[in-house]
């Protein structure tokens, strides 16, 4: 059968739906978890914030060694590697009742995780240039549709059944989302012969890459922006008055906002980035990303607090697009997956400081003030970027 890329597209983006529905079902509810099933009472703010971040700090270090062996071997083994490592450990993480070895089954799901950017690597290496801004902007889609679905589904079971039963229904979910990389994804055109190379010197070559380097901290300082107040929404919506019974639906419904908001405008911005640039497009999200965190400090009401958490994600939705059409668009095909690795080493960096200086600050200042410092730190980034970021999007030289 001849390749397809549009049914290429279709299936990786079913197959991150579930591998985001997977997280979103069980992960965002962790300070519940950690309250009511593993019997974290003083300093849960901290607690909430550690068990977020050890993940994505296993991940950043590891990342780079998998981009090595994608551009080696593929990306699509990747990403089967990462589907079933994760669902084993999803239905591990059901039997433990220590803290801090559920700490340790979080770094090994740190560790063993890679499935999103192999997904989107894969995409972007094995889709037609003119049409690979579309692509992404479909692609980023996927987790935001699966994080709509995912938290209202661990609210409902978190709710009706408990929360560690939830793990298991990640597991299963993310089970879901391997057998559909290993039977439905394909990578054409690649070249198995080339000489691995070494992390080190991938790091190199990077380092010359200023365009690159420079998206790979915005990409840094964009996830951090996102998660430093993710590990905070469920103790916020109790704090505005919220039952902890109806916590878990609650939250769930709001995290689901954001999710639902780039569901919706996602794909726009990935058109508009062809048309406009994807550095004016980038621009645009984080500037409304930035307004939109300044606009949530005052807010004291659940209801409202939803739709701005909505009309923040309809700007925000044109963030993450442009990012990867920007390393696209500036580094070359042959040194695609490592790039790809080297920006999830950025994304997990950020994913793992973020949590944890939200839980302190949280703790510290109130979580109201963390929206602020959220909000000026994104239009602070929006306005480098505008003015000292690159401006003519050209691929770059082969960096190898």
């Amino acid at each position: 059968m001849e390749f397809s890329w549009k049914r290429n597209l279709i299936t990786l983006w079913i197959g991150v739906f579930f591998c985001g529905m997977a997280y979103t079902i069980s992960i965002p509810f962790l300070p519940i978890f950690l309250h009511t099933e593993l019997g974290i009472d003083k300093g849960l703010e901290a607690w909430s914030g550690i068990t977020f971040g050890i993940t994505f700090l296993a991940s950043a270090l590891i990342a780079p060694y998998w981009g090595s062996l994608a551009d080696k071997y593929g990306r699509k083994p990747m990403l089967i590697r990462s589907g079933f490592s994760l669902s084993v450990l999803y239905f591990a993480t059901f039997f433990v009742h220590d803290p801090y070895l559920f700490l340790g089954v979080r770094i090994l799901q740190g560790l063993l995780a890679g499935f999103v950017p192999a997904s989107i690597a894969l995409v972007a290496t094995n889709t037609p240039e003119k049409e690979v801004g579309y692509a992404l902007g479909v692609m980023s889609t996927a987790s935001a549709a699966g994080s709509v679905i995912g938290p209202l589904v661990g609210g409902f079971v978190s709710h009706w059944v408990g929360n560690r039963e939830s793990f298991l229904v990640s597991g299963c979910v993310v089970l879901v989302a391997a057998f559909i990389g290993l039977f439905g994804a394909k990578e054409t055109n690649f070249n198995r012969s080339a000489v691995r190379s070494g992390v080190i010197d991938d790091l190199k070559s990077a380092a010359h890459n200023r365009p690159f380097m420079m998206i790979l901290g915005v990409t840094m300082l964009v996830a951090t922006s996102v998660m430093i107040v993710e590990p905070l929404l469920t103790i916020y919506v109790l704090q505005m008055g919220g039952s902890q019974g109806s916590a878990s639906l609650t939250s769930g419904i709001i995290f689901s906002a954001v999710g639902i908001a780039t569901v919706i405008a996602a794909p726009r911005w990935g058109k508009l980035g062809q048309k406009i640039t994807y550095s004016k497009t980038l621009f645009i999200g984080l500037l409304g990303g930035g307004i939109g965190n300044l606009l949530q400090l005052g807010t004291h009401h659940l209801l409202a607090f939803g739709i701005l958490r909505f009309s923040y994600g309809l700007f925000f939705a044109a963030v993450y697009p442009a990012l990867n059409a920007l390393i696209v668009k500036f580094t070359d095909s042959s040194f695609r997956g490592r790039a790809f690795s080297l920006n999830q080493s950025a994304t997990q960096l950020g994913t793992m400081s973020g949590p944890i200086i939200g839980g302190f600050l949280g703790g510290w200042i109130g979580i109201p003030l963390v929206f602020a410092v959220n909000g000026l730190a994104l239009i602070c980034v929006a306005f480098f970027f505008k003015y000292r970021g690159p401006k003519v999007a050209t691929v770059a030289a082969s960096p190898e």
